[in-house]
């Protein structure tokens, strides 16, 4: 290991008790973690499930690096794959046919190290050149959107990845500055764009900004969708998917895909007996979803917006 080293990309797994008895219950065979990132929630479910294989993806070479040698220990239980997770279906057809996917857990977001590592222009506590792409080689970067993007489609971004109710002023603050060239100059601006008494109130005045702009970097809430499927499909038979989101636009998706697999997509009236012939595909194992507890979010900040939903698949549905 050079520089990004597996010490780098360790990082504290949120909810990492209750994604680990989510997985306590399914049959033996393999997990998709289709957000590897540093393998915390990979490695727990290894030592805590001896039943249990884990094919990890990821999309970030130094993520995937440092996850691949903290998975070293558990030798061929233990696979990697670099790949966005919408890529989740051919990735799972390289595992042995004869063998089970029984489980798909995704951690969305961005991952502690990547925010902490200065170079990657993820974080707007450090200053760094902007970029924020979980795949460096893509071309879209965070310094495109705040640079090119016309002023109305900037605040359309901070609106809806955000829910930043400053939208409209903050893009014009951005536009009006331009060139921005690094995060600590694009955290300023949208400091002094936002009135004083809101700056006081619910963290750092950046945070919504900066979180808008790395979703629409990696198109995270497009492919989300199609991920989602793509995981109930490849589920075996009491197999679970498991979903943290952090924001409200992930958990919407979220809900909407489960709660579609959940009816077999009925059309007929809730009031009214099913007649359209749909067959339920999953079980949802807990209505509203689970948050972390206080004593988590105490020591994990991070983990306060984390929400949980899981499901348990009822159907068979071709993996290949």
């Amino acid at each position: 290991m050079d520089a990004h080293s597996s010490e780098d990309f360790a990082h504290r797994p949120v909810m990492a008790v209750e994604i680990t008895d989510v997985f306590a219950r399914v049959p033996a065979g393999w997990v998709i973690d289709a957000t590897l990132g540093g393998a915390g929630h990979s490695v727990l479910l290894l030592e805590a499930h001896s039943h249990l294989k884990v094919l990890g993806i990821d999309q970030d070479p130094d993520a995937l690096e440092a996850a691949s040698a903290r998975l070293e220990q558990f030798g061929d239980r233990a696979r990697t794959a670099r790949a966005r997770f919408d890529a989740l279906a051919t990735v799972a057809q390289t595992l042995p046919a004869d063998e089970l996917v029984v489980g798909v857990l995704f951690d969305l977001g961005v991952s502690s190290p990547q925010l902490d590592r200065a170079e990657r222009g993820f974080s707007y506590r450090l200053d760094a050149p902007l970029d924020m792409r979980m795949d460096p080689s893509q071309s879209l970067s965070a310094a495109i959107v705040a640079n090119d993007y016309e002023e109305r489609d900037l605040a359309r971004v901070l609106r809806d990845f955000g829910d930043e109710k400053f939208a409209t002023r903050i893009a014009h603050a951005i536009v009006t500055a331009r060139p921005v060239s690094t995060t600590g100059e694009l955290a300023e601006l949208v400091r002094d764009a936002i009135p004083a008494p809101a700056r006081r109130r619910g963290g750092h005045p950046a945070k919504r900004t900066f979180q808008a702009i790395r979703i629409e970097v990696n198109a995270e809430l497009e492919v989300l969708p199609v991920a989602l499927r793509a995981a109930i499909d490849t589920i075996g038979i009491d197999g679970c998917i498991a979903v943290l989101s952090y924001h409200s636009g992930e958990d919407r998706i979220v809900k909407q895909v489960l709660r579609e697999a959940e009816t077999g997509g009925c059309t007929c009236p809730a009031t009214l007996p099913c007649v359209c012939g749909a067959v339920a595909e999953i079980a949802l194992i807990r209505r509203g979803g689970l948050t972390p507890g206080a004593e988590e979010i105490a020591a994990n900040p991070r983990s306060e917006s984390a929400r949980l939903r899981v499901a348990r698949k009822l159907i068979e549905s071709a993996r290949r």
